[in-house]
């Protein structure tokens, strides 16, 4: 926290913090696999681009933030985990102008994490659509990581109450954007498709696995989606740092496919995969 490394007890911010009395700052979710941190400078441009696009400025290089997400690592001696960084826009008073704030707050969480969905990894998620639209690209662009999270939380709410494992948010004009807190694919006739990042977030996971699709040949292209695309479709999937990989069998009541995770969702599973345990940042040099 602001350079000092506390425990999770001692770990807290002021009631005054801009980002705990409005949401007024931006945030990160990264992984380690097996002593690597997967696409860490990919992420840490991701926080300081949302942070750009909110006039936030960040009290340290990207490199300074990178070796503090690694060394928070190595202190809590975490080889397996789920990294947060935070930046609030800082302490200020109850009104909200920014400029009353003097100093951003930085945080870096770094917590053990294991497989998100446990066993739906085999046998599918449960998607339902939401009521809740996603927000509007001309109000609070969804690819600002922000902490007003308010949107997504919405979303799961009305996935829970209508008992799915994840919202699957539409926006205004009724076009797929995304999950709560995932990127989703749909697959047609062997073409993997995808919405273009506009309406939802620029996951670095979602960009993972279009790499990983083209280097092995397949066709995979940025479209627009509908709620037809989703009904009828062979094979769908969702991508989150913290979701990785997961495959969705049932949407609104309609069975996906076999109703079983589909041969491209466990090919491309595999491959993800192989990439996180091949490539990444090295936690200790």
């Amino acid at each position: 926290m602001d350079g000092k490394y506390v425990t999770r007890e001692e770990a807290a911010v002021s009631v005054f913090d801009h980002g705990f009395l409005y949401g007024d700052g931006v945030f990160e979710g990264i992984r380690a696999y097996g002593g690597r941190v997967f696409r860490l400078e990919a992420h840490v441009r991701r926080l300081f681009d949302s942070a750009q696009a909110i006039l936030l400025k960040i009290p340290m290089t990207q490199q300074e933030m990178s070796d503090a997400i690694l060394e928070t690592l190595r202190r809590n001696n975490l080889k397996d985990a789920y990294i947060r960084p935070i930046v609030t826009r800082g302490i200020g008073d109850l009104g909200l102008d920014p400029r009353k704030c003097m100093v951003a707050s930085v945080i870096i969480i770094a917590v053990e994490w294991g497989a998100m969905y446990g066993d739906l990894y085999e046998t599918g998620l449960t998607g339902v659509t939401v009521t809740v639209r996603r927000n509007s690209p001309a109000a609070l662009p969804p690819n600002i990581k922000s902490l007003n999270y308010l949107n997504n939380i919405l979303g799961k709410i009305e996935a829970n109450i209508k008992g799915g494992d994840e919202a699957i948010f539409l926006d205004a004009d009724g076009t797929v954007s995304e999950g709560s807190g995932d990127n989703i694919f749909v697959i047609r006739d062997g073409v993997i498709n995808t919405p273009p990042t506009l309406n939802n977030l620029r996951g670095v996971t979602r960009q993972a696995v279009i790499d990983t699709a083209r280097a092995a040949g397949m066709p995979i292209r940025e479209i627009q989606l509908g709620l037809f695309d989703l009904y009828t479709a062979d094979e769908i999937f969702v991508t989150g740092t913290a979701a990785e990989l997961a495959p969705v069998v049932k949407i609104d009541g309609r069975i996906i496919g076999s109703g079983k995770p589909g041969p491209i969702t466990r090919l491309l599973s595999k491959q993800f995969a192989e990439c996180t345990r091949s490539e990444g940042t090295p936690i200790w040099p």
